[in-house]
């Protein structure tokens, strides 16, 4: 699916990882440098709330680790998410969503019920949207994309929700190859990193309506909008031509690419990342 003539686009595979999803890394990362400094001692209940790739990571590791955990989310978000953080134990609180949308004000009732639980349990919040224990745990993404790419990355095109997994790619990305260039995506009717205001959209994991606090600005050299129909369609097509069976996020990542690979020269490399499974998503509008 490279544009002929543009630049080749290599993918990484995270749907490779234990539960399906990048988000394996910065969990594990999040809840082992709340270990390390004594935030999260043994028995001690975690939350977070999460649109449920975060939170089925987090449920993942916590089920290893032997904590408790509950995680809060919506009925906006796949119920294969929400069955897959039960599978692993997770306490469940439900903030109904309206006609299926992913709204701006969803997160902040979210945010709302996370800490209301923190209040009455003394549960410790892994608080991923402030959480830069996260970025760390991305370096080894970058480090293995770069070994697997030939050591050539021009450019790296990637979706924003907490903004963790862009920035701490590109930070490691940007120590083997200082001259790479870095792109962020975010859903074309809620564009507030490109100064717009925020919106409705169907793309989980990305898109929270607000400039969220790991953003900077000199993080990207660039920032690529894109719809919600593009990115279904973008990864209906991958799965059909390229077997890479994945979510909207990803689809969203390829169609930015390809804009970006189709304005540089042929041996120059672009690297986006399949962000979770497609099997998270099956009963969404997405596939069904």
């Amino acid at each position: 699916m490279s544009p002929p003539g543009g630049a080749r686009i290599v993918m990484k595979l995270e749907s490779a990882n234990p539960t399906g999803s990048m988000k394996d890394r910065m969990a594990r990362a999040m809840i082992e440098g709340a270990e390390a400094s004594g935030k999260l001692r043994p028995g001690r209940e975690i939350v977070e709330f999460t649109g449920g790739s975060t939170g089925t990571s987090l449920a993942f590791v916590a089920a290893a680790k032997g904590y408790p955990i509950s995680i809060v989310t919506s009925d906006a978000f796949s119920l294969e998410k929400r069955n897959h953080m039960k599978a692993f134990g997770a306490k469940m609180t439900i903030e109904p969503c309206v006609n299926g949308m992913v709204t701006p004000d969803l997160f902040v009732r979210m945010r709302a019920a996370t800490e209301r639980i923190v209040a009455e349990r003394n549960a410790f919040w892994t608080q991923q949207f402030e959480n830069h224990d996260q970025t760390t745990g991305y370096y080894a993404l970058a480090d293995e994309a770069w070994a697997q790419s030939g050591q050539r990355i021009d450019a790296f095109v990637h979706a924003v929700g907490t903004c963790g997994s862009l920035r701490g790619t590109s930070t490691r990305l940007r120590q083997l190859q200082p001259d790479v260039k870095v792109y962020a995506v975010e859903p074309s009717t809620s564009a507030v990193m490109s100064g717009g205001a925020p919106g409705a959209h169907r793309m989980e994991g990305m898109g929270t309506g607000r400039l969220v606090p790991m953003w900077d600005p000199s993080l990207a050299d660039g920032i690529e909008t894109v719809s919600t129909e593009d990115a279904e369609a973008m990864a209906r097509r991958l799965a059909k031509e390229e077997a890479i069976f994945a979510g909207t996020s990803t689809g969203a990542n390829l169609v930015a690419a390809l804009r970006i690979a189709s304005r540089m020269r042929p041996d120059s490399t672009v690297l986006i990342i399949a962000v979770d499974h497609g099997l998270k998503y099956v009963t969404t509008e997405l596939y069904r």
